[in-house]
């Protein structure tokens, strides 16, 4: 269940997710001045990433072995963000 403001919601209503960017763009914009970090773990891990939208798309691969931290800041707002620079 998401906590939005009425003003959060209706902007959110307007938006339409067209492809990777778009949806990396929301979470971003959503995630920052948080204090999020979002932590992964992968093993021995490939990922086909579509360029485009369709069953057709081009595809890139990704092969993941590690950890991967995705944190968001925005500056103007404190926050328990320690990666912050």
């Amino acid at each position: 269940m998401t906590d939005l403001s009425a003003t959060e919601n209706a902007a959110a209503g307007d938006r339409t997710i067209r492809d990777w960017a778009d949806l990396a763009e929301e979470m971003w914009s959503y995630l920052t001045g948080k204090g999020a970090a979002i932590n992964y773990q992968f093993i021995d891990m490939t990922v086909e990433v579509p360029r485009d939208i369709g069953p057709d798309a081009p595809r890139a691969t990704w092969k993941l072995n590690g950890s991967l931290r995705v944190t968001t800041s925005d500056r103007e707002v404190s926050g328990p963000d320690a990666n912050r620079g």
